[in-house]
């Protein structure tokens, strides 16, 4: 498979990479620098430099040419209000154009549960995220496009231990970003898997046997 991810450069973006890697999948993407392609073109990835809040849908379509799937892992990370908008909504609507254009079906986007850390009341930067998060979730799952939502708990660095729980709704707890970035590999990999929202937390289930099970419950 060949695959173009937007946040290559990112937590998840970049295990992601990895995974497809040694899935045997060619692996590219889109980054702001030049420094950032020549780094990645060492590690046998084809980054393509674009801005993704100023390109447009026409020329982002240019740079997924010859892909099977899009992989949109990428975030403002409490850039600010209008970072997030420029990103987390905007950058996903988009590529759901770009997609159109150059004809790439498949779309796996990175979002976040609705009740993230609701509890902590962290203001309203943070309420402004989740409803661009939103946002960019219903423009992509009434895309017409063969979409997936992966919405996983909260973020860890630590080693992905290969196990999660994954389905229509779980519970929002933590999850490794390598056990995220794995998970969506295998979503990617997997069509019958396709316009579904699934939530991604720590659990029990070997990642590929929580794929299968959800193929079975689709």
């Amino acid at each position: 498979m060949r695959v173009f991810i937007i946040g290559i450069t990112g937590g998840v973006g970049s295990r992601l990479a990895r995974t497809l890697q040694e899935r045997g999948d060619t692996v590219s993407g889109l980054v702001r620098r030049s420094d950032q392609r020549e780094r990645l073109r060492t590690a046998g990835i084809e980054a393509r430099v674009g801005d993704l809040t100023t390109i447009t849908p026409d020329d982002l379509a240019g740079l997924m040419r010859d892909v099977d799937a899009i992989a949109f892992t990428a975030g403002a990370g409490g850039g600010g209000h209008d970072a997030t908008s420029a990103i987390d909504r905007d950058g996903v609507i988009k590529t759901i154009t770009a997609a159109r254009i150059a004809g790439v079906a498949r779309i796996g986007l990175v979002s976040v549960f609705p009740e993230a850390w609701r509890e902590r009341n962290l203001g309203a930067g943070f309420d402004h995220y989740i409803a661009m998060k939103k946002e960019a979730d219903i423009a992509l799952t009434q895309s017409g496009l063969d979409w997936i939502v992966l919405r996983p708990a909260v973020l860890l660095d630590d080693p992905g231990r290969g196990t999660v729980a994954l389905g229509p709704a779980e519970l929002h707890g933590e999850i490794t970003r390598q056990d995220v970035a794995d998970t969506l590999a295998a979503l990617l990999h997997e069509p019958r898997i396709s316009r579904q929202i699934l939530e991604l937390n720590h659990g029990d289930a070997w990642i590929e046997e929580a794929v299968e099970t959800n193929i079975r419950a689709a």
